[in-house]
């Protein structure tokens, strides 16, 4: 099982768009994936569990990955959750 540490950097934090996108990349890993933090912990199954924990910019979370690659896979894992997505807010650019 490997264990890592990331800390959210999007300014936005974890909302909605970004939080699709992390489970996406979840979805195809045929192992097990689980995010941590202070406000609790989610397996990356769900958008709106990942959501509940409410990640905003700065918190640190820890992922784990129990599967193939683990370590490997992890380390993509954190940095998706250290990315810093550029979803423009919406009413900004809708014609």
């Amino acid at each position: 099982m490997a264990r890592k540490k990331a800390v959210i950097q999007n300014e936005q934090g974890i909302h909605c768009r970004p939080a699709a996108v992390i489970l996406k990349e979840v979805a195809s890993y045929p192992g097990k994936v689980l995010v941590e933090c202070d406000n609790g912990e989610s397996p990356l199954d769900s958008v709106l569990d990942l959501m509940a924990l409410c990640l905003s910019r700065g918190t640190t979370v820890f992922i784990n990955v129990e599967g193939p690659d683990d370590e490997a896979y992890c380390d993509k894992l954190v940095k998706l959750f250290e990315y810093h997505f550029d979803f423009p807010p919406r009413g900004q650019g809708d014609a």
